[in-house]
């Protein structure tokens, strides 16, 4: 847990869509932070959301990876490798322990029934079938960190996650709690992310700092880089809740590696003859400073 000596990185897709330029971007900004630092660099795919999950969107993730270009320290090596060694139900007892503890702690976690029809459901016991649990932030939280490409942030957390599911009703670990869990196991302290997720980050430092055996994550060896995001033409980011049945992803799109590459360069604000390929991004960013935004 967070005891190594150099800076340990991670992509982190899920498997429920074909990865967009977004997530391409991402994954090329990740490698390059990472191997400019010197670090390591994992795979690790989030696959609770069981629903979702397709086997052409797990082969995506491992067909993306290769036509980019980049590589990984440590990780699966393909899609079967994944569901036998890496999957996150693998990993359910540490989520559960988790939980458990937090559970434990006086007032911290709510359980309700409440839906898209029933917004405003009561808590009910923790025990409910069927019940999602919460974390009630309380009513005023703003969350403090420094960001290695946004500088000094607070995050009005209360105001924009003001009670975020860690268990969902299916009785399966939700994002947040999942993800600090797995970055703990891995060792993780660089972690690159899109800024739509500044929320998500925040709700991760308030819920690890809640126990001891979590709040390692909520150091400042855990650095943050949460880069501007890609929009479409109407000026939305891009989304795989947006694609169509016969979208193929960035896999598919036309002069897809060059227009991966040009927006790496314009995020880091690198002149445009670095966008010509990986070495010359890779060369290009050593030594620059990432930009203000």
């Amino acid at each position: 847990m967070l005891q190594s000596s150099v800076p340990v990185a991670r992509l982190a897709p899920t498997p429920s869509g074909f990865l967009h330029l977004g997530n391409a971007v991402n994954f090329v900004l990740t490698w390059l932070l990472t191997r400019r630092a010197g670090g390591r660099l994992y795979l690790r795919i989030d696959d609770l959301d069981r629903a979702r999950l397709r086997r052409p969107y797990l082969d995506n993730i491992f067909r993306v990876i290769d036509w980019l270009g980049i590589d990984y320290d440590h990780g699966p090596s393909g899609p079967d490798d994944f569901l036998r060694h890496y999957s996150q139900l693998l990993h359910l007892p540490d989520y559960n322990a988790v939980l458990r503890r937090l559970s434990q702690q006086p007032g911290l976690v709510q359980a309700d029934v409440r839906s898209r029809t029933n917004p405003q459901a009561s808590a009910v016991p923790l025990d409910t079938p069927g019940a999602a649990w919460r974390v009630p932030v309380p009513s005023g939280t703003q969350i403090h960190f420094s960001d290695g490409w946004q500088g000094s942030l607070t995050v009005p957390l209360a105001a924009q996650l003001p009670d975020f599911i860690i268990r969902k009703k299916d009785g399966v670990a939700a994002y947040q709690l999942a993800s600090v869990v797995d970055d703990l196991r891995l060792g993780t302290t660089l972690i690159v992310r899109g800024q739509d997720l500044l929320p998500s980050t925040a709700a991760q430092l308030w819920l690890a700092a809640q126990l001891t055996e979590t709040a390692l994550f909520n150091t400042p060896r855990v650095q943050f880089f949460h880069h501007p995001l890609l929009t479409d033409g109407r000026g939305q980011k891009l989304s795989k809740s947006q694609q169509q049945p016969l979208d193929a992803g960035v896999l598919g799109e036309a002069d897809g590696q060059r227009a991966v590459l040009e927006s790496v360069a314009g995020l880091l604000a690198l002149p445009a003859a670095a966008a010509e390929s990986l070495d010359t991004l890779q060369r290009a960013m050593r030594g620059v400073q990432l930009p203000a935004r």
